[in-house]
């Protein structure tokens, strides 16, 4: 490859949950952005949480093994009042990072104003605002019903939109567990 040429990038954007979860894949050559994939993995139908989470980790781990993204952005956990939904939601993005990981990804995290400033210009956008600009920035028909869809692909463009790389490249749990010892208790 020529010094002029410019590697493709691809990116995986989730948006972890445990009920649904969104992905949204993006492939970035030169200034062309190209939606590749996106969609949710439903986990309502499994009737325990560590079938959820083992579901998470496949899931994810087959979407790596199939598109080979260079980078993987997830949004954030916002604060909410209701703390075992927070740490259910804590286990889904812990479990995505630990797939994307094993397979020597590096991994970002972005909060979800961040997400919705970078896309719309406004930190406040609803997601029905934000899957709307997504349908004109990456040319696609018809939004999901299920809004975790564009919210993921929204994270991946985000990631796009915030230079491409990961402002921490975590290789290794103890990486990543080096640089966030807050997050250790």
């Amino acid at each position: 490859m020529s010094k002029a040429e410019t590697p493709e990038t691809i990116i995986l954007g989730l948006d972890p949950g445990t009920t649904v979860m969104g992905y949204g894949i993006i492939k970035v050559h030169k200034k062309q952005i190209t939606l590749l994939q996106f969609g949710v993995i439903h986990l309502k139908k499994y009737e325990n949480h560590e079938l959820k989470l083992k579901k998470i980790f496949e899931r994810v781990l087959s979407l790596i093994d199939d598109y080979h993204p260079d980078h993987v952005a997830l949004e954030a956990p916002f604060f909410g009042k209701n703390v075992q939904s927070m740490l259910k939601l804590g286990r889904a993005q812990g479990v995505a990072m630990a797939a994307a990981l094993s397979r020597d990804i590096p991994i970002t995290e972005y909060a979800p104003k961040k997400v919705k400033q970078s896309v719309t210009g406004n930190g406040n956008a609803s997601k029905e605002q934000v899957a709307a600009m997504l349908q004109t920035l990456l040319k696609f028909q018809e939004a999901p019903k299920l809004l975790d869809a564009t919210d993921a692909l929204a994270v991946a463009l985000c990631h796009h939109f915030q230079g491409g790389k990961t402002t921490k490249n975590f290789k290794s749990w103890g990486a990543f567990l080096s640089e966030n010892p807050r997050r250790i208790k």
